[in-house]
């Protein structure tokens, strides 16, 4: 049954919604907790910048289900909207956000819907957007003018201040901390590298080239600081909001079974929401993850390059009643170029290019450092099953291959072999 107040095309639908602290808006709980449903599929959506935008994709995603499940099944559909944001070059592939908005002009320049959205995503910052908006838009050939943009984005990530004495803020990653124009270098030659159109240096460059190409990896900077951003929203939302909210749920229905999607920045909310999973609870029956922004070691109980350390989530697929199972692509270039960047830049600029297996994602090449957990691809997982437990990779790259520079094939994510996945790992299929 389509759920017309939402635009939904399937139902019962319903949304959860989160402020960054992870508190979750009544109303929506209340909702959610009502529904009439065997099964619960709960999609946390990665980068968008509003509910509109949130609420189209989950439709798009969701509209294969009702034909995929077994009769047994009656299936409520749950999206999770929390603050995030994308950028209006970042498209998914058949799918306009705005409706109207035609796309946003290539360059450096922030567009006006980009612009309103990072005044949404950083309250109470307008007078530095504003200038880091100026900056952008008048691209001065000045190391000073670059040095100034590096500080403002450095403020917005509570970097602390910039200068030769600073201390940055514990755990802040090298790209805000680094010489502005070493990093604008850098991240415009990665541009260059995952096929977006540049007017500055490519790889081989030297410090003496002209700056005013440098803007391009600029923006390519502030795109950077709305990542490290979301990233730490979506481990709080994941583990202090959507978690406890599921878990007593779950207490109240003890039938219900869950089945958790999370794509990109999303992937990470679902699986952190496993820290408030207690032990022995068996309400959550599948995860799956959808080009997932977080690190390939996050379910490893010892990092190869650490051996003495885990993964964030270590070990947490055992409170998982079914599979973990992570999609990837090697199409997507938001994850096989810009995620790990942040992570690997280091004091030379023979280390600021270049994968480093340490700072994988998921989302690019599946779960790793988990003794036992298969690989398959999709055929192979459509067609032969998945496992019933335990942490397996699925390599997607056959349908997700679509999308432009700079995140490549990040969001082509609606399709029915992925929901396909879904509906195998849950075990709800025919």
């Amino acid at each position: 049954m389509a759920d017309g107040a939402t635009g939904i095309e399937v139902g019962p639908y319903q949304e959860l919604t989160f402020d960054a602290q992870g508190d979750v808006d009544p109303a929506s709980r209340a909702t959610v907790a009502r529904m009439e449903a065997t099964d619960l599929l709960v999609f946390a959506h990665g980068w968008n910048s509003d509910r509109a935008t949130a609420t189209r994709l989950f439709d798009r995603f969701f509209a294969p289900f009702p034909g995929l499940v077994g009769s047994g099944v009656r299936l409520g559909y749950v999206g999770v909207v929390w603050p995030s944001i994308a950028f209006s070059d970042e498209p998914i592939p058949d799918f306009d956000p705005h409706g109207v908005l035609a796309p946003a002009a290539p360059g450096p320049a922030l567009d006006a819907a980009t612009r309103a959205a990072l005044g949404t995503f950083w309250p109470g910052r307008e007078p530095e957007l504003d200038r880091i908006a100026a900056l952008l838009e008048e691209r001065p050939e000045s190391e000073a003018a670059l040095a100034e943009f590096g500080a403002l984005v450095r403020e917005l990530v509570g970097a602390g201040p910039a200068g030769p004495a600073a201390v940055a803020a514990p755990g802040t990653p090298a790209v805000f901390t680094l010489d502005a124009v070493a990093v604008c270098r850098a991240l415009t030659a990665a541009l260059a590298e995952a096929g977006a159109a540049v007017d500055g240096p490519r790889p081989g460059f030297t410090p003496g080239d002209g700056l005013r190409g440098l803007w391009g990896g600029a923006k390519e900077l502030l795109r950077q600081a709305t990542y490290y951003e979301m990233k730490k929203r979506a481990g709080v939302v994941g583990e202090h909001g959507l978690g406890p909210v599921l878990t007593d749920l779950a207490g109240r229905r003890p039938a219900l079974r869950f089945h958790l999607i999370g794509h990109s920045f999303g992937a990470r909310v679902v699986s952190f929401s496993l820290r408030a999973v207690p032990e022995g609870a068996r309400h959550v029956k599948s995860l799956t993850l959808l080009q997932g922004a977080f690190s390939h070691y996050a379910f490893s109980e010892r990092l190869p390059h650490d051996p003495g350390r885990g993964g964030a989530l270590r070990g947490l697929q055992r409170r998982v009643d079914g599979p973990v199972v992570a999609c990837h692509s090697a199409h997507d270039s938001a994850l096989g170029v810009f995620y790990p960047l942040a992570s690997r830049m280091a004091g030379d600029s023979a280390g600021l290019l270049g994968f480093d297996e340490r700072w994988g994602a998921v989302g690019h090449d599946g779960v790793q450092a988990v003794p036992g957990a298969p690989r398959l691809g999709l055929d192979a997982a459509l067609n032969g099953g998945l496992p019933g437990a335990g942490c397996v990779s699925v390599d997607a790259g056959s349908v997700v291959r679509r999308g432009g520079a700079p995140s490549g094939a990040h969001s082509d994510i609606c399709h029915e072999e992925l929901a396909r996945i879904v509906v195998g790992a849950g075990r709800m299929g025919r």
